[in-house]
């Protein structure tokens, strides 16, 4: 199976809020999606980046247009699904399915691009964000725009999906395509039903950890993020948790990449 990871744009923010004892000194963080090619069930997308959607899109809700203006997104052209998918010699009309590891705006923002496309989400938080008012939804970054009307009818569940055991003793996974190839691994605390991805065949297992954290963490330290960043989290005990996960992962010598981690990563396409 392939895996490469495009990025999808860029959002400044200071080091120091994004971990303990960082330098107040502004840094790019990436805005990853990734594009899977599994030998039997196709070209799937995790997640699908920040776009257009979010950035300048003339129908964006008064919401997201605050929200755009307040991280100031960079959209990288050059590295669009589209344009990574071309570079594959592949098409949008190609991707089989999105597997959407949480609803916040820069995760699914191009969503509305694969109408065809089966998707594997977390349910649950879905309805959660059907029924929550805007304003509780903007607190966490997500909008409910952004998520195409009746998509509830091409997801499978994550949580409805058979197990199987994850390496380093990290218990069980699901298991997406039904080979090990790939497993949902929960990692709660980031956002309502927040979970990566772990490619436990490789030569040396990845864990695709998402936004459980938002630079590499240094080894054993499963600190949450201090304030303000630790306001909007969904729960920091879960986040804490989630964190000491990521670090039994990178102890056994698992490989991590994180969604905005601005350090490139071996899986990343060059830029």
């Amino acid at each position: 199976m392939e895996i490469v990871f495009g990025n999808s744009g860029f959002v400044p923010a200071p080091e120091a809020l994004l971990r303990r004892g960082g330098a107040w000194r502004w840094r790019p963080l990436r805005v990853r999606f990734g594009v899977l090619r599994h030998p039997v069930k196709g070209v799937w997308l995790i997640d699908t980046g920040i776009g257009p959607e979010v950035t300048e899109a003339p129908g964006r809700s008064l919401a997201l247009r605050a929200y755009a203006r307040l991280l100031r997104y960079r959209l990288s052209i050059d590295q669009s699904p589209q344009a990574v998918l071309g570079g594959m010699g592949l098409r949008l009309r190609d991707v089989a399915g999105v597997i959407v590891t949480h609803f916040h705006a820069d995760h699914v923002g191009r969503l509305g691009e694969l109408p065809m496309a089966r998707v594997v989400a977390h349910g649950p938080s879905l309805a959660r964000v059907r029924a929550a008012h805007d304003l509780a939804n903007l607190r966490h970054g997500v909008f409910a725009d952004l998520i195409p009307q009746g998509v509830e009818t091409r997801m499978t569940c994550v949580t409805s999906v058979a197990r199987a055991t994850l390496p380093f003793g990290l218990g069980e996974g699901a298991d997406l395509f039904g080979d090990g190839s790939c497993l949902a691994v929960d990692l709660p605390g980031h956002a309502a039903g927040h979970f990566g991805l772990a490619f436990p065949h490789l030569a040396r297992p990845l864990l695709y950890a998402v936004d459980a954290a938002w630079v590499l963490p240094a080894p054993g330290d499963t600190r949450a993020p201090g304030y303000p960043l630790r306001a909007v989290l969904d729960d920091v005990r879960a986040a804490e948790a989630s964190m000491a996960r990521i670090a039994q992962w990178q102890a056994a010598g698992g490989q991590v990449v994180l969604c905005h981690d601005p350090a490139p990563s071996g899986f990343d396409v060059p830029s």
